[in-house]
């Protein structure tokens, strides 16, 4: 059971990674100039960010600027020696969205171009009604980009095969097979956020995952207040999250333990239940005031959580007596916390 909870790590063109850690989604291409809030300067860990290759390389005036000399982190402001890790943009691809527009070859080489540290291949997420037909041919493609990008990859970056499926079985053969026949740095989950609140389905996936590869493997997009922990305990090496500016934008105050509470219903409180940078010297009142202040808190309690699971491995600490704790004051998170814990265990 403790050989799930380790810590790595990673060397990359820009520098080390030690996980476990979060990628904060930045909004780069999408809404260029990117208006993501700073946070590389202020949080030591989170010299990293998640970008969409697919977004980016869209933008004619960003993707003109990259082609021209300019980088594209000079284009989001932040430090040239920021860790990027850069996805196919497959969310894109999801049900309603646009029709797969992209080839291995051509996202390889957009994530080349931008410098990316970490690369994810090019993925079609699966559909979300469990249409089995549709689900299998998306599991083979996207396995098939996988394998195509091995061949085709060169250089220092790492490759993260995304790996799709709902059923165990399906993601740990999955991963076998890549393992068999492609050459990747780690792998990387997707289509789970759909399915997000089926704690049990994404647990059991999360932990095939884990247990069919020894290297690292992320998580796209779970990385939240309530999903992190488990996260954490399943073994999940890296994930990435939009959460800390989708709460802000619904004046939404992430608290470790507790979710998130909406700002408005605190009436009698001076400060904020937070020491972070953030809240520490400011009153309730300035912090709900500024959506910016909301969400660099926000990314405070998510690093929170993050540091105080990885002093607990560190300083070898009962992990499951800490979390034991942690779920208490939440039902919802408190039965996924079990289902995951006899999951664990193998008691399912």
């Amino acid at each position: 059971m403790d050989s799930l909870h380790q810590r790595r790590k990673l060397n990359t063109a820009h520098g080390k990674l030690e996980t476990p850690l979060l990628f904060p989604v930045r909004n780069v291409g999408k809404r260029h100039k990117d208006n993501t809030p700073e946070y590389t300067s202020e949080i030591p860990e989170l010299g990293v960010g998640m970008v969409n290759a697919r977004a980016i390389r869209e933008h004619d005036d960003l993707w003109g600027s990259i082609h021209s000399g300019s980088t594209l982190r000079s284009e989001m402001g932040v430090p040239e020696d920021t860790i990027l890790f850069a996805d196919s943009g497959g969310f894109d691809f999801r049900d309603g969205g646009v029709s797969l527009d992209t080839t291995p070859e051509e996202t390889l080489e957009t994530q080349r171009r931008i410098g990316a540290d970490i690369y994810g291949t090019v993925d079609i997420p699966l559909s979300t009604d469990r249409r089995n037909k549709v689900n299998n041919e998306r599991i083979s493609e996207n396995i098939e980009h996988a394998l195509t990008a091995s061949d085709k990859h060169e250089g220092d970056a790492l490759l993260y095969a995304s790996v799709h499926g709902y059923n165990p079985d399906t993601v740990r053969n999955g991963i076998h097979y890549l393992e068999e026949h492609g050459d990747f740095d780690g792998y990387a989950l997707g289509s789970l956020v759909p399915i997000r609140t089926d704690y049990e389905r994404v647990t059991k996936v999360i932990l095939a995952a884990r247990r069919a590869t020894e290297k690292p493997l992320h998580v796209y997009g779970l990385g939240g207040i309530v999903y992190q922990p488990l996260l954490l305990y399943l073994g999940v090496d890296t994930f990435d999250s939009t959460s800390f500016i989708r709460s802000a934008g619904k004046r939404n105050y992430l608290v470790p333990g507790f979710g998130g509470t909406e700002l408005h219903t605190i009436e009698s409180l001076d400060r904020l239940p937070c020491a972070c940078p953030v809240c520490g010297a400011r009153s309730l009142d300035e912090v709900r005031a500024k959506r910016s202040l909301l969400t660099r808190h926000n990314l405070w309690a998510l690093v929170t959580e993050l540091r105080r699971f990885r002093y607990m491995i560190e300083s070898e600490q009962d992990i499951e007596s800490y979390l034991d704790l942690r779920f208490e004051g939440n039902s919802v998170t408190k039965r996924a916390y079990r289902l995951a814990k006899q999951q664990v265990r193998g008691l399912t």
